[in-house]
Parts: structure tokens; C-alpha cells; sequence
């Protein structure tokens, strides 16, 4: 399971290879449609003590055109350092495989996605020697799909569009284009991408809507997600039981219940916690009083 907004977006490329004929052509790219792909490694150390790794390599190849490496590489911010790395990437990958190389930059802020965009020349201003130009996707040129016929049409295209756009107005109705498809979707395909898009929105608060659509739209599904959130439903209900308990004995035994105290109650998730207040109240002189040995 992949583990960070970075991470989803460029291994996303690695489960689904195909993924950037649709983003070239969202891009405006005329690149053949490739024929097969090769995952590679992704290390680019020499045998100096720096390592270098580009966050995801593929091989594309195609019916007519030369073989070409696809490096992608999820950026958060903006980096100074980035494009140098870049460059290297690029020169790195040309020597080492004989391949022409292309460099895509998937990002989930504007600002960012603009700013890696920038062609930047490298040498002397009188004579730059080299110049690089990204393909870069992110809010400010990824499609908005809240129509399920559009999600259908390409669902791991959807599926990055729904990450890159984590912060967008209608990310409500984004997401729910995805539960729709996904509840008609084989669990095998479809469980990939519900777990990619929840770490992709990270902690935004799109993240939130979209465990609230996979326990409800999705409840059959038994992905690592789905059970999580399953889980964490369990443990908030029987908490939520056990401070009714709590209360209860206080309000059978006469004692007035403050507000504070109901609310302190009702707020604990913690079933330990909980157990032990519902023992205090069993003889407590006063709600406050459950509290007092903490």
C-alpha cells in the first residue's frame, strides 16, 4: 500500500503503464500510442557515495517510433535544487540506456506545477548548453471528471485527475463520479485505485469525503481501506456504547450530569478510559468525581 500524496502520484504510472497516452493527450503531446511497457529500476546511483533515484522509470515502446524512458517524478514544492536533479536525470538515463529520455512532473498545487514547467537553460547565458523543458501535470491542465461515462471512459486517467485535483471546488463530486464506476468495477481493479486515491488527497480534507464514499458506496469491498475504516466504525460505535453506559448509571443513580462532564464523556474514544469512568460511577458522589483519581 503505498504511503504518501507523493508516492500515489508516480507509482500510479508504475500499476498503470498505459496512463500517459491519456495524459499525453491531455498535455497536447502527439506521442504514439506505446505497444508495450517495461517498469525499471529506479536507481540512479554511480558508484560515488551519492544516490540519486528518480521516483518512477518506464520503458514505452511503440509499433514505429524508437524506444524511449519515461521518468516521473511527483513534486510537493517548489525546489531549486530540482531541476539540476533533473538534468542529471536526464543525461544519466541518455548514457546509461542509449534511450531518448522525457521527464513528466505530476503536482497537486498550481503554483508548483507552474513553476516546474519553467523551461531552464543551463552555461553561460551567452551560449546555454543545455535546456530543460518537463511535461508537467497537475491542477492547472488535468482534466475535472465528475461525469462516471467520463471516469469509465479512462479510469486511471480519472484516477490521477481526482489526486492532482485533491483541492478543488468540486472535489465532493469528483470523488463520487469515482465510488460510482467503482461499485461496478472487478474488486481486483478497483481496489488499487480506491487505496491510491485515499493516500493520494494525503491530508486533505478531501481525504475525509473520500473514506465516508468508500463506507458507503463501497461497503462490499474488502480492500486494505475499506476494512480500515470498517475497523475504525466498530471501535467508534463500541466506544460511543460505552459512554452512554457511563452516563446512564449516573442518571439511574440521581446525580446531576453537568455538560462539561457529559461532553468529556461523550468525546473519549479511548475504551480503557471509558471502562474504568463506567466503574467510578457505579459509587461516585458526583459526576466531577469520576475524574478525580486521573
Amino acid at each position: 500500500m503505498v504511503s504518501s500524496p507523493h508516492e500515489a502520484m508516480h507509482r500510479i504510472f508504475q500499476q498503470y503503464p498505459g496512463l500517459f497516452s491519456g495524459v499525453a493527450e491531455v498535455l497536447g503531446i502527439d506521442f504514439p500510442q506505446p505497444t508495450s511497457f517495461t517498469v525499471l529500476p529506479n536507481d540512479l546511483t554511480e558508484t560515488s557515495p551519492v544516490e540519486r533515484r528518480v521516483d518512477t522509470l518506464l520503458r514505452l515502446e511503440s509499433e514505429h517510433d524508437e524506444p524511449l524512458l519515461l521518468a516521473v517524478e511527483s513534486q510537493s514544492g517548489k525546489d531549486p535544487d530540482k531541476p539540476a536533479s533533473w538534468a542529471y536525470y536526464a543525461s544519466y538515463l541518455l548514457t546509461k540506456y542509449r534511450l531518448q529520455p522525457l521527464l513528466l512532473v505530476v503536482c497537486q498545487d498550481r503554483a508548483t506545477a507552474e513553476w516546474a514547467a519553467r523551461e531552464v537553460s543551463f552555461g553561460p547565458r551567452q551560449w546555454p548548453l543545455l535546456t530543460l523543458r518537463p511535461l508537467v501535470a497537475g491542477p492547472h491542465n488535468m482534466p475535472v471528471i465528475t461525469d462516471p461515462a467520463e471516469v469509465r471512459k479512462d479510469l486511471a486517467l480519472a484516477t490521477l485527475a481526482a489526486i492532482t485535483h485533491a483541492t478543488h471546488p468540486d472535489a465532493g463530486v469528483i470523488l463520487k463520479s469515482m465510488t460510482t464506476v467503482l461499485r461496478d468495477t472487478p474488486q481486483s481493479i478497483a481496489n488499487p485505485i480506491i487505496e491510491l486515491i485515499a493516500q493520494g488527497l494525503g491530508k486533505h480534507p478531501a481525504a475525509q469525503l473520500w473514506r465516508k464514499l468508500v463506507a458507503v458506496d463501497l461497503s462490499f469491498y474488502k480492500s486494505p481501506l475499506s476494512e480500515e475504516i470498517r475497523d475504525e466504525g466498530r471501535a467508534e460505535g463500541e466506544a460511543r456504547r460505552a459512554a452512554e453506559d457511563v452516563l446512564d448509571i449516573l442518571e439511574v443513580r440521581g446525580i446531576d450530569v453537568p455538560e462539561a462532564v457529559r461532553e468529556r464523556v461523550t468525546g473519549c474514544g479511548d475504551p480503557e478510559i471509558l471502562r474504568h469512568w463506567h466503574r467510578r460511577a457505579v459509587t461516585a458522589p458526583t459526576a466531577e468525581a469520576i475524574f478525580e483519581d486521573e
